[in-house]
């Protein structure tokens, strides 16, 4: 399992100067690459090496730094074809996917940029690191990070690292191969039903965040709609700086619930069931506000969560179909959309069940899940 480890450097200004003039030379050299790719057709990375290499290389950067920049923009015009593929950029015809085919890929100038161990190696015991930059090697650059983070960084550390600016701070994202725990066969299954009153409510009757979190999201968005309406310079800094505040607040808050729901999988032996949310935005009809507050929470990034965490506890988890789990009876299994009357209203209509319209919805979830499990494992066991 690969895992993506975040840590601090923190440079003398000498230093941080050396790393801004390599990040700023290094994707300026990309840009170059990126119109060579887009003018020629040759977006492989061998056929793009051959039209960029040496202009690369005589514009300050090493060996290694040119291959990897090289390699940046092939792997860029990759991804821009699987998301065209794909239909993430609209059909055919499209304004957004015709701007996008349209001009060459650009790299803003502070852009990541990856390094191997040829270019960057790590002293764990004193914490810091030396890195290639345009103005030779830079050694004892000192970096931090929590206790978890530097001992996974120690033992399983391997592959690239990616220097990053952002915000006028610098950080390496580095990626760790953790050992495969096996999967415990679970004893069941907690659904986990995501929504927009509640973020997350699992079968056992948890709702995690609700009215608190809801008023900060509240907050935040009018805050947001006011300094948009404003549109000042002073107002677009104070909403370019609110942005990271609250991308940090969701990934917090996702944190904290995903650790919940896979410590209390752990501890009773069972799954984790989610809902297949792919497409969600294209398939929900709400009304205004509600579509506001539906895209403003990254439920996808809480789906990611819980799974890998359950992956490094060895937690089963199965995705299921979230369709009409919240209209259908988790006691009879009667589908009817007068079955919830209200947002956390659910009696059935025709056993006269009743119960908060998110557990019910969780628990059918779980019911899902463990069918589910059982067609998955039994079509592993005949193969």
């Amino acid at each position: 399992m690969r895992l993506v480890v975040q840590v601090r450097l923190r440079p003398m200004p000498e230093q941080a100067a050396s790393l801004e003039a390599t990040l700023r030379a290094c994707n300026d050299a990309a840009n170059f690459a990126s119109v060579t790719a887009f003018t020629t057709g040759d977006r492989r990375e061998y056929a793009l090496r051959k039209h960029t290499y040496r202009e690369v290389r005589a514009r300050g950067l090493g060996a290694q730094a040119a291959q990897h920049v090289i390699k940046k923009v092939a792997d860029a015009y990759t991804t821009l074809k699987a998301n065209i593929r794909a239909g993430n950029l609209g059909p055919e015809g499209s304004r957004r996917r015709a701007r996008a085919e349209s001009k060459p890929i650009a790299f803003r100038a502070d852009a990541a940029q990856p390094f191997d161990d040829r270019c960057l190696s790590w002293d764990h015991t004193a914490h810091t690191v030396s890195i290639w930059t345009t103005a030779g090697r830079l050694k004892n650059v000192a970096f931090v990070g929590s206790a978890d983070q530097l001992k996974m960084l120690a033992l399983y550390r391997k592959g690239e690292s990616d220097l990053v600016c952002r915000d006028g701070r610098w950080f390496l994202y580095a990626t760790c191969e953790i050992p495969d725990v096996p999967v415990t066969e679970p004893d069941g299954f907690i659904g986990v039903d995501l929504g927009i009153a509640n973020i997350a409510t699992t079968s056992d009757g948890a709702c995690h965040c609700g009215k608190g979190l809801n008023a900060v999201r509240h907050r935040n968005r009018e805050l947001r709609r006011r300094l948009q309406a404003k549109a000042t310079r002073s107002a677009k800094r104070l909403l370019k700086k609110r942005r990271r505040k609250e991308a940090r607040f969701a990934a917090d808050t996702n944190h904290r619930i995903a650790k919940r729901i896979v410590t209390e999988a752990e501890r009773t032996g069972r799954g984790i069931a989610l809902e297949d949310l792919g497409g969600i935005r294209d398939r929900v009809r709400l009304r205004k506000p509600q579509r506001v507050t539906l895209h403003s929470w990254s439920f996808h990034q809480l789906g990611s969560f819980i799974a890998y965490k359950a992956a490094r506890h060895g937690v089963a988890v199965v995705h299921v179909d979230p369709a009409y789990t919240s209209q259908t009876c988790s006691a009879c299994g009667h589908v009817d959309k007068a079955n919830r009357p209200g947002q956390a209203t659910f009696c059935c209509t025709s056993c006269g069940f009743a119960e908060h319209a998110d557990v019910n919805a969780a628990r059918n979830i779980a019911s899902r899940g463990v069918a589910g499990w059982a067609v998955s494992h039994a079509a592993d066991d005949a193969a």
